[in-house]
């Protein structure tokens, strides 16, 4: 039985693989169209499958196709010398690997080729293919280089310049005839002696993560194999939590159908989908390991991210801007349908917010007045009463004033929507329940979602950016409870404005409830307080 795989490449023969049958077809037809193609994507986003599965596709298609594919991650702290030596080795390795592979006896005149050539620089590397394809006769040749941004800085400029010359000189038997350049870093992110991009002849292709229709194929797959069914709901939370990346997808769908050891005769459920979500939400697998480590590089990230997901006039996405063109290459953000930077997906959002939060806060023991306990807070059927955790939220707010500024390695701005986010986090762990991040834009406003007792409830959660975008905010809310079938939403809004005015209100509209909340952040120390000290 074939299983689902996140330590590498995947094998349609021993792992479920979705198809990616569009873009496919379109990288293909651009091999065939002679392109020079470069695909840069974040790490673990399928890159090597992907290329791997077309290259096959046009082998067994058009079979005067001749592919050689490289890895150039070995190579990156080679000298040119060594670096032309060993790129000249592994080119010659992937020929008799083809020839080997279609059945065919290597002629007497090519192996001679093979045997003598010597690779030194860039001018012989161009000699180099020009005579492979005239022994190689009707064959096209398909260079796809992977992990290029392994390429020796010292060489990465003249190799480039030498695959413009060829390009241009628009010979049909030009060699390569197309190319496939595969890596983290775009090109205009390598060092060639910081002159003007040697290749401005390529041609972008764009990988983006699975869509609901290709998570659906791929969960198809497990299903016919082994009978066992997935609920609609939890292919579309799947897919939603994880935004279709392509680690994420198959690192869920491993511990639904392997970890959590549900019978295979049992259809996975909403409450299966909660434990494998909690799992994901603590777990260090490679692939958030590689996150945190990257939003830790550099201390301007973390304000960059939180005013991402904190505002919703969040911050314009341009990739001419080195902080986030960083983002954009480690595979944390990306450009939002009205151009503006958004969180790639709510898993890693959840993530990037546990790492910016501070361990201990200093008022976890004041979230709740000293008679009170956690029951008090749940009704006499055992449901959450969430109007009164709420309102107690506020009333903690308003206790503990000023000392809201003293939370550690927190920014002011942001200290209101961490702590209510720790707060409930505390308060359904205690229940038993369940809570996640649903980021409806990627950036601005943040609904909590809680499952307790076989009910769902909603927060959504904002910083005052003025009465418009206030009441705009509970426009959104209604419609996100139409599309969860809910009929009650929680509105907390943040006010740090110098004299901001508490409010709570709650109204009825189209049959659903909301009961909203402006909840004023001390901005300073008041000065009575500063002379006591």
């Amino acid at each position: 039985m074939r299983c689902f795989e996140t330590r590498g490449p995947v094998n349609s023969q021993k792992n479920y693989v979705v198809s990616r049958a569009e873009e496919t077809s379109d990288f293909i037809n651009r091999i065939k169209n002679g392109r020079y193609i470069v695909l840069f994507a974040p790490r673990q986003t399928g890159k090597t499958t992907f290329f791997r599965h077309a290259l096959d596709r046009l082998s067994t298609e058009v079979p005067d196709y001749f592919p050689i594919q490289l890895d150039f991650q070995i190579l990156r702290n080679v000298s040119s010398n060594v670096f032309y030596q060993r790129f000249y080795e592994l080119v010659r390795g992937q020929i008799e690997t083809v020839l080997r592979q279609r059945g065919k006896n290597t002629n007497q005149t090519l192996i001679r080729f093979l045997e003598t050539a010597k690779l030194t620089d860039h001018i012989a590397m161009i000699r180099f293919f020009e005579q492979l394809a005239n022994l190689l006769q009707d064959q096209r040749i398909v260079l796809i280089i992977d992990e290029f941004d392994g390429i020796p800085q010292d060489v990465v400029s003249d190799f480039l310049y030498s695959l413009r010359h060829v390009y241009i000189s628009r010979t049909t038997t030009r060699s390569p005839y197309s190319l496939g350049i595969v890596g983290v870093k775009n090109i205009t992110q390598l060092n060639y002696d910081r002159s003007i991009s040697p290749f401005n002849i390529q041609d972008d292709f764009n990988l983006p993560n699975f869509t609901l229709e290709q998570v659906q194929e791929l969960l198809l797959q497990y299903t016919e194999e082994t009978g066992q069914t997935f609920t609609s709901e939890v292919i579309e939370m799947l897919h939603r939590q994880t935004g279709g990346q392509p680690f994420l997808v198959n690192r869920f769908a491993q511990i639904l159908t392997d970890e959590l050891n549900i019978p295979k005769t049992e259809t996975i459920r909403m409450e299966h989908f909660f434990l494998a979500h909690a799992q994901m939400l603590e777990e260090q697998n490679t692939n958030i390991t590689h996150l945190l480590t990257n939003i830790r590089r550099n201390p301007n990230f973390k304000k960059i991210l939180m005013k991402i997901t904190s505002y919703e006039r969040g911050i314009k996405f341009s990739l001419d801007n080195e902080i986030i063109n960083e983002l954009t290459t480690y595979g944390v953000i990306a450009r939002g349908t009205d151009g503006m930077c958004e969180i790639i997906n709510p898993i890693y959002q959840h993530r990037i917010m546990q790492a910016f939060r501070p361990i201990i806060n200093g008022l976890e023991h004041e979230y709740f007045p000293e008679d009170a306990d956690f029951e008090d807070y749940l009704t006499s059927t055992g449901h959450i009463d969430l109007e009164r955790l709420l309102d107690n939220f506020r009333d903690f707010i308003a206790r503990v004033g000023f000392r809201i500024l003293q939370v550690p390695d927190t920014p002011q701005e942001f200290v209101g929507q961490d702590l209510l986010y720790t707060y409930l986090d505390q308060f359904v762990s205690i229940v038993r329940g369940a809570m996640y991040l649903e980021v409806q834009t990627g950036r601005g406003r943040i609904d909590l979602i809680i499952f307790h007792n076989g009910r769902k409830y909603i927060v959504e959660t904002k910083i005052w950016e003025g009465k418009r975008r206030y009441e705009a905010g509970k426009r959104q809310l209604i419609a996100y409870l139409k599309l969860e079938q809910a009929v009650e939403g929680y509105y907390v809004v943040f006010d740090h404005r110098e004299n901001p005015a508490s409010l709570v209100e709650t109204e009825t509209e189209e049959g659903l409830t909301i009961r909203s909340y402006v909840i004023p952040v001390m901005q300073e120390r008041p000065s009575s307080a500063t002379s006591e000290k």
